[in-house]
């Protein structure tokens, strides 16, 4: 029976298929930390794991060593290999590049955009403008990553989203706490029309201060929620 300690409770077998193993299984880990099924310092016992995912050890180690070069688990010296925990101060710097980032890829996006690709940019701001509305966390970080992915295509930028996929997953569950707030959904809606309008009238400095101005809210939203947490185990 697999042990409630190890936190690994919802992962789905990996069957094989075109991509290689190892990465499916980065893939599958990932998106439990970001779904919280895997949370912040949730021990990652590998016979549990292997059992979960149908895959051997081998092929689960080498996941699991990518996963510690990025930060993403980390090895605790009194409980094994944990999902990291990530401090407040290494959260406020993540957040200030992604910042930076997106309005890059923003910028980019605008000056290599042709019409088609304008209009898949405003498909998907609609789609993700509709998960937001849902309240449905899966449904927006799923829209969002899209996003970036059409984004960054079009800038010929694979290396902002390889560092956009690694920085918002280090910042999982602050992002979580946040989005699940109805006034930080409607906050973000303002917040993504107002970018989109700017991106679509090829307005560079208009975008890329939007998309700034965007990750500076999620910063302030999830970090002072943070703060309170904090403020609150202190107390008790």
């Amino acid at each position: 029976m697999m042990q409630r300690e190890s936190g690994t409770a919802g992962l789905a077998p990996i069957h094989q298929e075109s991509a290689p193993l190892r990465a499916r299984i980065i893939e599958s880990m990932r998106k439990a930390i970001e779904l919280g099924l895997l949370t912040p310092g949730a021990r990652l016992v590998e016979k549990d794991l292997c059992q979960q995912l149908g895959v051997s050890r081998t092929s689960l180690r080498e996941a699991l060593r990518e996963l510690e070069s990025e930060g993403v688990v980390r090895q605790a010296a009194s409980r094994g290999l944990t999902v990291a925990r990530i401090s407040l101060r290494d959260a406020e710097n993540i957040y200030l590049i992604r910042a930076d980032i997106e309005a890059l890829i923003v910028q980019q996006f605008i000056e290599r955009a042709t019409d088609p690709h304008m209009d898949e940019f405003t498909k998907i701001c609609g789609q993700l403008l509709d998960s937001y509305r849902a309240g449905e966390f899966q449904m927006i970080t799923g829209a969002k990553r899209e996003l970036h992915r059409h984004l960054c295509k079009v800038a010929e930028n694979d290396v902002a989203l390889e560092f956009l996929s690694r920085l918002t997953l280090r910042t999982a569950q602050l992002r979580r706490n946040s989005l699940n707030r109805a006034d930080r959904q409607a906050q973000s809606i303002r917040e993504i029309e107002a970018m989109r309008d700017a991106v679509l009238a090829r307005d560079v400095a208009m975008a890329r201060r939007m998309a700034w101005e965007h990750v500076n809210s999620a910063a302030n939203s999830a970090l002072g929620l943070a703060r309170s947490s904090e403020i609150e185990q202190a107390k008790g």
